[in-house]
């Protein structure tokens, strides 16, 4: 049902993604190490109880869902902004691209520090745990990748799309998203992504390979004290 994407944190770690969880109750998080995010059931005092017994101190976690997002009594709010949440209607076909490559574990330092530099989202070196990769190399180097991230039966998200500074203006990050949502689609499942409520280029280039807005979604980071 495509009400698992309401709460897709919460959805991924219940379902597709339950090996890569920790807790239980009505929270549950990505064990440290793979994404630094939580997802809860239900927005009630018991839930909160329950996601603050899994925060270590001085950790910062981040939450994704269609309601606001609440922070529990004791922690500080330091992101909370709107996003949106978009899925394929119909993904173009796209033509062969002999650029694009698939990435392995050997290229994870490589990832991370690209995604270090240009933030599109959490990521660590253990992303590779939660989908697929593709990127495109210059001069032996990553220069742009995109892959996936939270997955639920029958529905994929597109994430981590990122060009270095010096590599944007070459379409790079159209022709990856492309690629990796008709990889989902071949794969059996339906693609679908976030980008903030701002971000209105990245909307835009969305658009143009099949992809519209689903709901409005709101972001949260939460920190607990040291």
């Amino acid at each position: 049902m495509i009400t698992l994407l309401d709460r897709p944190i919460w959805s991924a770690l219940t379902t597709t993604h339950m090996a890569l969880a920790e807790g239980d109750g009505l929270a549950r998080r990505y064990q440290p190490g793979f994404l630094p995010m939580a997802g809860l059931a239900v927005d009630t005092p018991q839930a909160a109880t329950d996601y603050a017994a899994l925060v270590r101190p001085g950790e910062t976690l981040y939450f994704l869902q269609t309601d606001p997002v609440l922070a529990p009594a004791g922690f500080e709010t330091l992101i909370a902004t709107e996003a949106v949440q978009m899925i394929a209607q119909q993904v173009p076909a796209a033509a062969p691209d002999d650029a694009i490559v698939a990435l392995g574990a050997e290229d994870a330092e490589e990832m991370l520090a690209l995604a270090t530099l240009t933030k599109p989202g959490p990521f660590s070196l253990k992303s590779q745990a939660l989908g697929r990769f593709w990127g495109v190399r210059e001069s032996g180097r990553i220069v742009a990748m995109a892959g996936e991230r939270m997955k639920q039966p029958d529905y994929t998200e597109l994430s981590g799309v990122c060009t270095h500074p010096d590599h944007r203006g070459k379409g790079y990050a159209r022709r990856l998203s492309l690629h990796v949502a008709g990889q989902i689609v071949e794969a059996g499942a339906r693609p679908y992504l976030h980008a903030f409520a701002s971000n209105t280029a990245a909307i835009g280039l969305y658009e143009t390979i099949g992809f519209s807005l689903r709901r409005s979604m709101h972001v949260a980071a939460l920190r607990r004290p040291d």
